[in-house]
């Protein structure tokens, strides 16, 4: 396979996963959420009080929104970096509004709430874990759903202000904007809807966090064999996958020998250790939870250099060894 057949491949995988996320989270969204009149962050969150509030479809104000942000976003971030986020606004819009005409309903037009009367809080656990869900996979696969990632990443382009912190602020304000809608009844009525507004973040965030966390999680393999160059062989061709060997030198017996030291994705551990099993049933193997690991095949280095002042450029830095 060539690589730009690869870049293909690659970008189509990208799109289906995205695809299937954006379909979770309209589901989760219409079915658990929207019935019980749970408030949530994001632009959808946003629409959502639109539609309590004025019964306006929400995916129409989800789209002007979207659309508005765009207009200023291309300006400021480039239509390469928005492609897949303009595909999942629309994507996303559709399927709202296909996930409202197929979600079961009352004669007076209100959703049916599936797990019926009082059951606000484990609707809002079992929506908001599927949504939190949803959007690890949206991520995982360089996607975006638009809305207030459009403005942290704007705002985040000309101020010294991470991702996380114009997200926060973002949806606090959403969220408080539930305390000035007479709609939503008497003041204590708006600050349960406050309070419910603000689960839903932890609940959505911890589920965004888990859920990724588990994916990049790596871990560190130190194989002592005698067979060591058959595993290496093996786990390099059959999986890929980079191994060192080093030198060590065992205190008891006195011998040299070779170690295998191996990072790889969690996920991978079971087929690693198909492969030492296989290969040599009594090697011997230690397997260790690694923070992180950044590079090639794994998480990029994301930190920014320190720059000069007045001048804009990264700070040069020297060899100082004297």
């Amino acid at each position: 396979m060539t690589i730009n057949h690869q870049l293909i491949k690659n970008e189509v995988e990208d799109y289906v996963f995205i695809t299937f996320g954006l379909m979770l989270y309209a589901f989760a969204f219409t079915i658990f959420l929207l019935p019980y009149e749970i408030v949530t962050g994001g632009v959808t969150g946003a629409a959502a009080i639109v539609y309590y509030a004025t019964r306006v479809p929400i995916q129409d104000t989800y789209m002007v929104i979207n659309v508005a942000l765009l207009v200023v976003a291309l300006k400021i971030l480039g239509f390469k970096f928005l492609m897949k986020t303009i595909y999942a606004i629309f994507m996303l819009s559709f399927l709202l509004w296909l996930a409202g005409k197929l979600a079961p309903t009352n004669p007076d037009g209100s959703y049916v709430k599936i797990l019926g009367e009082g059951q606000d809080f484990m609707s809002l656990l079992i929506g908001c874990t599927m949504t939190g869900t949803s959007l690890a996979i949206v991520f995982m696969n360089n996607g975006s759903t638009g809305g207030t990632d459009i403005i942290a990443a704007s705002v985040n382009k000309f101020y010294n202000l991470s991702l996380g912190q114009v997200l926060i602020a973002v949806d606090f304000i959403i969220i408080g904007s539930c305390l000035f809608i007479p709609q939503f009844g008497e003041p204590l009525d708006r600050v349960h809807k406050v309070v419910f507004g603000l689960c839903t973040m932890a609940v959505e965030n911890f589920t965004l966090d888990y859920v990724m966390n588990a994916r990049r999680e790596s871990v560190q393999f130190m194989i002592f064999s005698k067979r060591y160059q058959e595993i290496a062989n093996a786990i390099g061709t059959q999986m890929d996958h980079g191994v060192t060997i080093l030198d060590g030198h065992g205190w008891y017996t006195g011998q040299d020998m070779k170690v295998l030291c191996i990072l790889a994705k969690k996920r991978e551990s079971t087929t690693i250790f198909r492969l030492i099993k296989m290969i040599d049933p009594n090697a011997f193997v230690s397997q260790s939870a690694v923070i992180g690991v950044y590079g090639e095949g794994f998480d990029k280095i994301k930190v920014r250099l320190p720059k000069d002042k007045g001048k804009g450029k990264p700070t040069e830095i020297t060899n100082v060894n004297k």
